[in-house]
């Protein structure tokens, strides 16, 4: 099948990103919360998202800064405070959560106008939002600002955190596993979309010497 060859040097920002939102999914949800110099909590859903280490536990996703450089609240909150808390989106809050990304002034507090219950963190002073079924409490392991040397500025902001504590609905661990089925996760997709889990299927792992008996 023929295949058409885009140099992604010679595409803008914007072209880039569509690109690779289209073609990297579905991708895991983080909704994170973070509190500034002040206590002051902030919320946000981020779909550069993704496991990065088993020991020690890491995470990481990366906030995209805006067009002048400046960082989002949510980076800046976790470089400033050192601690954040990782909230998994499922089919039951993805709404909730989808209304905390709304371009309201700075005096509104998204969690409230989504209707979102929040008790204090274990371990770290950062809330944690009931309505999810997964919550990880993380410490700043690393924080990287990713940009290009030739345009002079960061562009985004990659923060791994250390998950300290985990919060996990009771009825989702079984014999030290997260049964899927009932968290029903949600991913994002490109543009305004967003999928579910669907369908689910098994492939074992092949071993070489038994894979070649068959060849």
């Amino acid at each position: 099948m023929k295949k058409m060859i885009i140099d992604l040097t010679k595409q803008s920002r914007q072209e880039k990103y569509k690109l690779l939102i289209g073609s990297i999914l579905p991708r895991p949800i983080a909704f994170v919360t973070s509190v500034d110099q002040n206590g002051i909590a902030n919320a946000a859903p981020f779909s550069f998202f993704n496991i990065v280490s088993a020991e020690p536990p890491l995470l990481m996703f990366s906030c995209q800064r805006k067009a002048n450089g400046v960082m989002k609240d949510t980076a800046r909150n976790i470089a400033l405070t050192q601690e954040f808390i990782v909230h998994v989106v499922d089919e039951e809050n993805v709404d909730q959560v989808n209304l905390t990304s709304i371009d309201a002034p700075p005096e509104v507090n998204e969690l409230e106008l989504a209707g979102l219950t929040v008790v204090s963190g274990e371990k770290v002073k950062v809330p944690r939002v009931l309505e999810t079924k997964i919550a990880m409490e993380c410490k700043l392991y690393q924080h990287l600002e990713i940009g290009r040397e030739d345009k002079g500025q960061p562009t985004s902001d990659v923060l791994i955190g250390e998950v300290i504590c985990m919060h996990i609905q009771d009825d989702l661990y079984q014999d030290g596993k997260v049964l899927t089925e009932r968290l029903r996760p949600v991913s994002r997709l490109a543009g305004l979309y967003y999928g579910t889990i669907g369908s689910v299927f098994e492939r074992p792992r092949p071993v070489y010497g038994e894979w070649m008996k068959d060849k």
